[in-house]
């Protein structure tokens, strides 16, 4: 039998980290954080003990890769589901839904990943990571804004403090009412992307005039 070659043991490598990244969103999103083990991740992946020492320093940067992967599919389904649109405003409404949905769908794992964001090892940077923030910044730039590099980190820590917003303990934010703040900033009408239900809060109109600086041309 012939030795694999490169590619094939690349691919390899990518299938055994997406497994730890899956199964560390799953047990972590049933758990809790300080009871998911990294022996159950691994068992639960299916992967030898030892890679997850090989491919992540810790069980924090674990969780945030596993997160920013989880972040980045979840944002390019909804860009990508039908029916498809090349509009900027739609797909900026998209992918603020999209973040912000995964705290009211998946509260224990983000608060968990906002935690630990906080804490001293502060923001890891991964491939999972950086996948996220290539498709955020298309997002931002499709959108119009004039400067790309000033608005991609802007429109990141908004989605970040209306994430934590939401899932604040014992003092948690409308979810309806964080939307509302983002996309009137944005100049998007209220019906671009996945609108909750009851439409805008407060009764306003669910069409916010767009903002001059901006261009969905």
């Amino acid at each position: 039998m012939s030795p694999r070659s490169a590619e094939v043991n690349e691919e390899l490598r990518r299938r055994s980290r997406e497994r730890l990244l899956q199964a560390t969103v799953e047990l972590v999103d049933a758990r809790g954080y300080e009871a998911t083990k990294l022996g159950d991740i691994a068992d639960r992946a299916g992967s030898a003990r030892g890679l997850v020492s090989y491919y992540f320093p810790g069980k924090r940067q674990l969780l945030q890769s596993a997160v920013h992967r989880l972040m980045h599919l979840t944002l390019r389904e909804a860009l990508e589901r039908e029916p498809r649109s090349e509009d900027g405003r739609e797909r900026l409404a998209r992918a603020i839904d999209a973040i912000m949905g995964l705290a009211a769908e998946r509260p224990v794992l983000m608060r968990t990943h906002m935690a630990g964001i906080l804490q001293a090892d502060g923001f890891v940077q991964c491939p999972e990571q950086q996948q996220l923030a290539a498709l955020l910044r298309d997002t931002v730039e499709r959108y119009g804004c004039a400067d790309v590099d000033a608005e991609y980190p802007l429109l990141r820590a908004l989605l970040m403090g209306a994430v934590f917003a939401v899932l604040l303990p014992g003092a948690p934010m409308p979810r309806a009412r964080l939307r509302a703040e983002l996309f009137q900033r944005y100049g998007l009408d209220w019906g671009l992307g996945t609108p909750p239900d009851g439409g805008p809060p407060g009764g306003g109109p669910p069409v916010v005039p767009a903002q001059s600086s901006k261009s969905s041309e």
